[in-house]
């Protein structure tokens, strides 16, 4: 597995959302606080299982709405 950067997530989240890297906090939901809409996060999360050799679940994407709920899940792997 690929080592687990916080804040390559964060770049992957700004980049994948076309916002600024500041905007990413911990505590920002993807849909309510990002603009993201369901396919955004669905593009989100491959490209976080494409950087990080890792395979998200429909079930556990569920689970998935902030910034903190990524970096966890993944760090928990």
């Amino acid at each position: 597995m690929v080592e687990v950067k916080e804040d390559r997530i964060k770049e992957i989240i700004a980049e994948k959302l076309d916002i600024g890297i500041e905007q990413v906090t911990d505590g920002a939901k993807f849909i309510d606080d990002l603009g993201a809409d369901s396919l955004d996060v669905v593009e989100l999360i491959m490209t976080l299982e494409d950087e990080f050799e890792i395979e998200i679940t429909d079930e556990d994407a569920e689970k998935i709405v902030t910034v903190r709920n990524a970096i966890d899940f993944i760090k928990s792997l």
